[in-house]
Formats: C-alpha cells, sequence, structure tokens
C-alpha cells in the first residue's frame, strides 16, 4: 500500500499540531522574560500526570520502535525485559534516589555529583554526557528514524534517509530550541497517547494478516503456535541469543545496571522529574510512567514477532509477495530493523499509514527534544557557567541553551548518516553504553549510600571502570556483554570503597549524605501502584518464563 495524499495530509496536521502546541505552551508570559528554572525545569510546574507522559515519550523512539521490533524478530519476547524490569526500576527510582534529588533542587544531574563529590568529577561526567547524547544518542535516533521513513514512504534503498533525518531535526528543533522543558513536557502527552494508539493500531493489523482468513485472535493463535520460542522470557544457555540476554543473569544481574543507570541518573530522563510541582507530584509521575511500560512490549515487540513469523513462513501463514526478499541484505544476513516500517508499509491502509507514520515520528521527535534539552541543560549549567561564565545573566543561559542545543543537533545531523547498517540496533546501543554506564552508575550507588565515600575514591573508581570493563569485554574472559557490566559495577565499587578508606583520614566523608528515614516515606496512591505492579510482573514472568 502506497502513501496517499490522505496519509501525506494527516502526517502534516501532525506536524503542525505538535510545533504550534510547543510554541503555545511555552510562550512568554506578558511581563515574565524566561529564566533558567522556567526554560530548564518548565518552572517547576508539571503535574503527575505530564511528567508520567512525558517519562515514556523521552524513552520511547525509534530505538524501542525500529530496534526492539527488529530484536523482537530476532530474539523474540525477552528483549521486553527492558520494558517491563524498567517498570519495577521506576518504582525504586521514585522511592529512594528522587527524594534526595528534589530535596538538593538540582537542576542536573552532574550538579548531584559537585555535591556529593568534587566539581572536577562533575566536569569530567558533564563533558561525558554531552558526547553520549550527541555522539550516541542523537544520532542512532535520527538514523533509525531516518531509515524507518525511507522504508515506509520511500523505496528502502537509503535514498531518502538524509531527507528524513533534516526533517526530523527540523520538527525537534522548531518547538524544543525556543521553549525548553515546557514545550517538550506537554507536547509529550499529545505525542505518548498518539504512539501508544498508532502503535496498537500496526499490532492488531498486522495479527490480522498472520493468516489468509484474517482475524486477530487467530493471527495470535498462529503466533504462538508456530513462534512458541519466541514467547520465553528466559533464554537457555545453548540459544545463540545468550550472550545479548544471559538466562537468569537478566533478572538479578546486569540488566539492572542498565535500567537503574537509564532512569537514575540520565539526565534526559530524570530532568521532568525535577520539574515537578512536588516529591509527591514527581513519585506518581513516576508510578504512571511505570505502568505505561507494561504496555510497550505489546506495540513494539510483538510487531517484529509477527514479521518473523511472516518471513519464515511456517504453514497456514498468509504469504505476502517479496517478504523474504524485503529482509534479506544484498550481502547476505537478515535485515531485523525493518521488521516494524515493512510492515507499516504493507499492511496499514491509507489514511491510517499516515496516523501511524506520525505516532512513529512522535516517538522519534519527542525524544529528539529531550535530548536536545538535556544536552543544553547540562552544558549550560555545568559547564559554561561553572568554568566559562559564572556571573552569567538569566537572558544569557537561555540564551546559550538554545545555542548549545541547536550545536548538538547540526553535529548529530552530520554524523547520523554515516553510521551504516548495525543488525539489532537496540542491542548494539546497549552493549556499547554498558561500557561507560556501570562506573557511573557505582559512583552514584555509593554517593547514595555509603556516607565514607570520598571524591578521590569515585575519580579513580569511574576512570578505572572504562579499564575493567574493556578487560572483560576480551575475547579471553568470553563473557556476555550483561554480565560483563555486573561484574564492572561489582569491580568498581570496591575500587571506590577501597580507594576511599585507604586515603580518608575521616571515618566519613564531609559531604556524605545524611539518610533519614522520613525522607523515603511515600503516599499511598505511589505505594499502591508499587505493589499492583510488582504483581502484574510476577504473573507476567510466571506465565512467559
Amino acid at each position: 500500500m502506497e502513501f496517499s495524499i490522505i496519509d501525506y495530509g494527516v502526517f502534516l496536521l501532525y506536524i503542525f499540531v505538535i510545533v504550534g502546541l510547543g510554541l503555545w505552551v511555552s510562550r512568554e508570559k506578558k511581563g515574565h522574560e524566561k529564566d533558567s528554572k522556567d526554560y530548564f525545569l518548565a518552572g517547576k510546574s508539571l503535574p503527575w500526570w505530564a511528567i508520567g507522559a512525558s517519562l515514556i515519550a523521552a524513552n520511547i523512539s525509534a530505538e524501542q520502535f525500529i530496534g526492539m521490533s527488529g530484536s523482537g524478530f530476532a530474539i523474540g519476547l525477552a528483549i521486553a525485559s527492558y520494558e517491563w524490569m524498567a517498570a519495577i526500576t521506576l518504582i525504586i527510582v521514585g522511592k529512594f534516589f528522587l527524594p534526595v534529588f528534589i530535596k538538593k533542587e538540582l537542576y542536573t544531574i552532574p550538579e548531584f555529583i559537585e555535591q556529593r563529590f568534587s566539581s572536577e568529577l562533575k566536569t569530567i561526567l558533564a563533558v561525558f554526557w554531552v558526547a553520549l547524547f550527541i555522539f550516541v544518542n542523537l544520532t542512532s535516533v535520527l538514523f533509525l528514524g531516518g531509515k524507518a521513513i525511507d522504508t515506509i514512504i520511500g523505496t528502502g534503498d537509503g535514498s531518502l534517509i538524509i531527507w528524513a533525518i533534516l526533517g526530523l531535526a527540523f520538527i525537534a528543533a522548531a518547538y524544543s530550541l525556543y521553549g525548553g522543558l515546557s514545550a517538550v513536557a506537554w507536547t509529550d502527552v499529545l505525542q505518548v497517547a498518539l504512539l501508544v494508539v498508532g502503535g496498537l493500531i500496526t499490532t492488531l493489523i498486522a495479527l490480522n494478516h498472520v493468516t489468509p482468513d484474517g482475524g486477530i485472535v487467530d493471527g495470535m493463535r498462529h503466533v504462538f503456535a508456530h513462534a512458541g520460542d519466541k514467547f520465553h522470557m528466559i533464554l537457555s544457555r545453548d540459544n545463540p541469543e545468550f550472550t545479548n540476554l544471559p538466562g537468569i543473569a537478566v533478572l538479578i544481574g546486569g540488566m539492572w545496571v542498565a535500567n537503574l543507570y537509564y532512569w537514575g541518573f540520565n539526565q534526559y530522563i530524570i530532568q521532568r522529574t525535577l520539574a515537578a510541582k512536588s516529591l509527591r507530584e514527581a513519585q506518581r509521575g513516576i508510578a504512571f510512567a511505570a505502568f505505561l511500560k507494561l504496555i510497550i512490549p505489546l506495540i513494539v515487540v510483538i510487531p517484529g514477532i509477527v514479521a518473523y513469523v511472516m518471513f519464515s513462513q511456517p504453514e497456514g501463514t498468509n504469504l505476502i509477495p517479496g517478504v523474504q526478499e524485503a529482509f534479506m541484505k544484498a550481502g547476505g544476513g537478515v535485515n531485523y530493523d525493518k521488521a516494524y516500517p515493512w510492515l507499516i508499509k504493507v499492511f496499514v491502509p491509507t489514511g491510517l499509514k499516515g496516523l501511524v507514520l506520525a505516532a512513529l515520528t512522535a516517538a522519534i521527535v519527542s525524544s529528539l527534544a529531550s535530548m536536545l534539552n538535556s544536552t543544553s541543560t547540562i552544558f549550560t549549567m555545568d559547564i559554561f557557567k561553572a568554568h566559562i561564565k559564572r556571573d552569567a545573566s538569566e537572558h544569557r543561559l537561555v540564551a546559550v541553551g538554545r545555542l548549545s542545543a541547536l550545536t548538538a543537533l547540526v553535529i548529530a545531523v552530520a554524523i547520523a548518516p554515516i553510521l551504516g547498517d548495525i543488525p539489532q540496533m537496540f542491542q548494539y546501543i546497549q552493549e556499547y553504553t554498558g561500557l561507560v554506564s556501570p562506573g557511573i552508575l557505582a559512583v552514584f550507588m555509593m554517593g547514595l549510600f555509603w556516607k565514607k565515600a570520598s571524591s578521590k575514591g569515585a575519580i579513580v573508581g569511574v576512570l578505572l571502570s572504562i579499564v575493567v570493563a574493556l578487560a572483560l569485554k576480551s575475547p579471553a574472559v568470553d563473557l556476555p556483554w550483561m554480565d560483563q557490566m555486573f561484574y564492572t559495577m561489582i569491580i568498581t565499587m570496591a575500587i571506590i570503597a577501597g580507594v576511599s578508606m585507604t586515603t580518608s583520614i575521616r571515618a566519613d566523608d564531609p559531604k556524605g549524605i545524611e539518610l533519614e528515614a522520613d525522607l523515603f516515606k511515600t503516599g499511598s496512591a505511589f505505594n499502591i501502584s508499587a505493589y499492583t505492579i510488582l504483581i502484574i510482573l510476577v504473573v507476567l514472568y510466571a506465565v512467559f518464563w
């Protein structure tokens, strides 16, 4: 089914609505010039439902829709552990991390490092995060998004990728550079509704076309019957994908490193909780996001498994002309990440195709806008204000924020087209982010919960963590990369403890955090949500073990 005038019309309407809404909600009030709190923290005015929606919109992007669907094709439901375990991770972040962050009135995560350890370590991590956002996060999202649009409305030969990248960059920049976090967070409410609805439409239509006679229920039965091995959450050691998701270690090992780092200490995620009206509002928003995470596999992983069944063509499958050719690479091998855009192009009807493309674009643009805003926040507050212009006015800080976001976007747009085809992009991003995330997580965990941790210990630990991660990654060690992350974090924590105890003359570090029990008390709404999510997760893992 080709893209029609109606589809283009629906898609263009989405662009006008999102850009218009972003500019409207972030307009300057009469007599009030936008200051740094307005631009970087939305004036600390976000309610729980905006926080929850914005967390998911910032998180769900081409990395999930394209990358995770591709992993669903290759691995199956086991990749959903990232989503389902993220739900309980969010509860932990809301219960134990947020109270400390909000009490300290942070703008940025590096700012916590300065308060707890030193400005030297803060600067090291600030520079690292700016580089990571530009050269890994922004570039990969732009490339995957461009690749998806090229497949959906083009011929899939790559001729539209550069134009699609430019278009996505323009949409994100059109409202986020001017409006800051206000524009990002409030448009995310609409974007997350659109991406969930559009994702469910794609899933249901794909299931309806699995068998020749159609029917969503029959399609699901057929997929279960012929791809039963794709519906196991815990992979056995003889599974070829065990190195990516190493069995029970997913539940008790490295997955916790990836999730705690991402949801607890990633600036472009945690920034919207720092902009909450209050701690209680932030925690309710976290709980809302946790519920939304439970349904994400339905809209990103299941379509990948459906595409796998259609590609494999077991008996009773609806035979689609050219399906196998569509997924085969020119030099051999399977292009897993083509699963989701191929389903949209082949099965979603006119009119709805424009809506589904708008949903996919919403996921991409919302993440781009979040990354741009957080990149500019860290650069402006932790690098520019700290080292270049300490007495900068509020007007100057906002201007620098906009300029730094634009610069980051231009660099990412220039780099994105040269990424090339990487199999299972989602897994690739997780693996190489995992070289640095264990050390950073170790620094934060020790800084939060161990008063003896010193700045010297943290600096030595975070620098040596890269050496440890590279050593564990060598072929001689032969460990799944998720296990490498877990062991790197444990070794780094031991290094921080050893250096801190042998170089400090005090029992406790002067900057150690005094943690009182009252700080971690949570409201009834959050507690009920936490127990409900735990029960749902136990049921899901019991059914799909």
